[in-house]
């Protein structure tokens, strides 16, 4: 589950990690990411970041040339579709909220870009100009929320598969024709896709709960009701206090956070003050769940049988003509 103690490793490459948090977070000291990293820097922070779930680096006065260059350390960047990258480097977001430019709806819980087939590994945000008071980040360790599980709900929901969707990001797009067509297009280049509900971690080996209230739409198979049932129950798991590490920011600090283990939930009780952010977000693989996907026969009971079980001979309905 975790360790309660705090401890601090110098590693190889000669850089201290220290626990910040029991069961996640950790601030990276002895390192410049204005300047260029040897692999065993590297890989000693890969290790870290796979298992502290979330890295601190505080004191680094980096542009974003130097943020770009370290987040490729550990993968290709992606292009969020449907955030405030910049026009020059598509990779870099940039958050700059403040008075007439409030911040999107990120206060919610969750993991970064589900809805894609393979959701980011991980994501770093670089703070420009923080508000005085307020715009904090809280983390939670999903490892430790699906560990903290009975061993009989960790039998029940292995195997269970779920469906993300850009749900969020649909309200973007105006009722207009154009802005139809253009969400139709999205709609086809980011269909809803199936992911685990318990996925295994492919450094750590270890277990994490992987859904969440903005993306996840619905546990695949399973009666609408019986699924939000069993969602909403998961995703108090987040508000489990001591599954948490809350981030204070400080101007020039870089956070590298876990995609693969941890959500985040960034609060907005700063408005109207200027909150300024730097972003780049690191692809990742596709989700491996802890078990098979569960037989579908045991994950429904039906009354009476659909109508998609009778495609031959139900009576035919005006858009099949």
């Amino acid at each position: 589950m975790g360790d309660s103690g705090a401890s601090a490793v110098t590693g190889s490459a000669g850089i201290k990690v220290e626990q910040a948090g029991v069961f996640l977070g950790a601030v990276v000291t002895g390192i410049d990411l204005a300047r260029p990293l040897d692999d065993a820097t590297v890989a000693a922070l890969g290790r870290a970041h796979a298992e502290h779930g979330v890295l601190v680096f505080p004191d680094q006065k980096i542009g974003p040339a130097d943020l770009m260059r370290f987040g490729r350390y550990f993968g290709e960047l992606t292009v969020h579709p449907f955030s405030t990258s910049t026009a020059a480097n598509p990779e870099l977001i940039v958050y700059d909220n403040k008075e007439g430019n409030p911040p999107a709806a990120t206060d919610v819980w969750h993991t970064d870009e589900t809805f894609r087939e393979c959701p980011p590994m991980g994501t770093m945000l670089c703070s420009k100009i923080v508000p005085r008071v307020g715009g904090d980040t809280a983390f939670c360790s999903m490892t430790a929320a699906y560990e903290g599980l009975s061993d009989r709900m960790q039998r029940h929901l292995s195997g269970l598969e779920a469906i993300h969707d850009f749900l969020p990001f649909k309200a973007l797009f105006s009722g207009t024709p154009e802005g139809r067509t253009k969400l139709r297009r999205y709609e086809e280049l980011y269909p809803p896709v199936t992911h685990p509900v318990v996925r295994v971690h492919p450094m750590t080996g270890r277990k994490a709960l992987f859904v969440n209230p903005q993306f996840t739409v619905r546990i695949k198979g399973m009666e609408e009701s019986e699924s939000r049932m069993l969602l909403e129950w998961l995703y108090t798991r987040t508000h489990i206090h001591e599954y948490q590490y809350r981030h204070r920011w400080q101007p020039d600090m870089v956070v590298f956070w876990d995609n693969r283990s941890a959500q985040h939930s960034a609060l907005h009780d700063y408005y109207p003050q200027r909150r300024l952010m730097e972003r780049v977000t690191i692809r990742g693989d596709r989700p491996v769940g802890d078990a098979p996907p569960a037989d579908p026969a045991e994950l429904r009971r039906y009354l009476m049988p659909p109508l998609t079980a009778f495609e031959a001979t139900r009576a035919k309905r005006q858009h099949d003509l």
